[in-house]
């Protein structure tokens, strides 16, 4: 069996499936054909979560076999690079411990965006597939225990999925510095060139073949009139929640993580 020797372990709603698509223009990458396969998360997990459309979403893509995984793989052919990008491996428990065991070299790239702007994200694509029953973001987040405790599955995680630098220390405490490349979804946005150059360097392929990133893919949005709004007092009570979180990142990443702060102050 073909093993990949690079994961796009997450975030959720931080790009990763724009970023899945412009490696795939790469012509020493090779990218499973499915994204986000789970496979290392869900492996041998029934697959009975209980949210609004969560069978018919979270099994129509996953992989929970190794036959199934394997096939994935089926058509790699001369590719330097081979790769699947699930942004669920960086919250998910298990999965550090699982990659470790099954491909221990492997390379690990995360991208994280600002919390709040990425549970309200959450919440607008859920919201623009019909799932969400809450009428407002707030009561949607006061729901969250509730609904991990029934077993909703993991996109209705707004605030847990969130809590980055925990995520990070199980990866960092089982691999190598140099096996983890961590960018900022603000990178993506206003540096995209420059991403790309030094993810393509540290996957060891051609830094020169830079992909097309006209396109922006999986953009959770619905014109006003029908999308709830981020309530200014929702926002601050979110940014504050999360401020100890932000320190602690901001250290652990060696970046100032201010401007995540105006995001809430720019919202007003």
């Amino acid at each position: 069996m073909t093993h990949p020797n690079f994961m796009i372990i997450g975030a959720a709603k931080a790009g990763t499936t724009s970023l899945y698509h412009y490696l795939r223009q790469h012509p020493q990458i090779y990218m499973t054909p499915t994204k986000e396969t789970n496979y290392f998360a869900l492996a041998g997990h029934p697959l009975d979560y209980s949210g609004p459309g969560d069978q018919d979403y979270i099994t129509r893509f996953s992989i929970t076999t190794p036959e199934g995984y394997a096939a994935q793989f089926a058509d790699v052919r001369e590719e330097r690079a081979i790769g699947e990008a699930s942004p669920l491996y960086l919250y998910d428990a298990q999965t550090p411990a699982r990659l470790k065991a099954a491909v221990p070299d492997v390379r690990l790239i995360a991208v994280l965006r600002e919390p709040v702007t990425r549970a309200y994200s959450a919440f607008s694509h859920l919201i623009r597939d019909g799932r969400e029953p809450a009428t407002s973001f707030a009561d949607a987040l006061a729901l969250e225990e509730e609904r991990i405790t029934a077993g909703w599955e993991h996109i209705w995680h707004y605030v847990r999925m969130g809590r980055y630098a925990g995520q990070l220390r199980r990866y960092q405490a089982l691999f190598a510095p140099e096996q983890l490349r961590i960018y900022l979804h603000d990178d993506l946005l206003h540096r995209p060139a420059w991403v790309m150059q030094d993810l393509l360097s540290f996957l060891e392929v051609d830094p020169s073949a830079l992909p097309d990133q006209s396109v922006r893919h999986n953009v959770s949005s619905l014109s006003l009139p029908h999308l709830p709004p981020l309530l200014p007092e929702v926002h601050e009570h979110l940014d504050a929640l999360f401020a100890p979180e932000r320190g602690e990142l901001a250290e652990l990443l060696g970046r100032d993580l201010g401007h995540w702060r105006a995001h809430v102050l720019t919202s007003r």
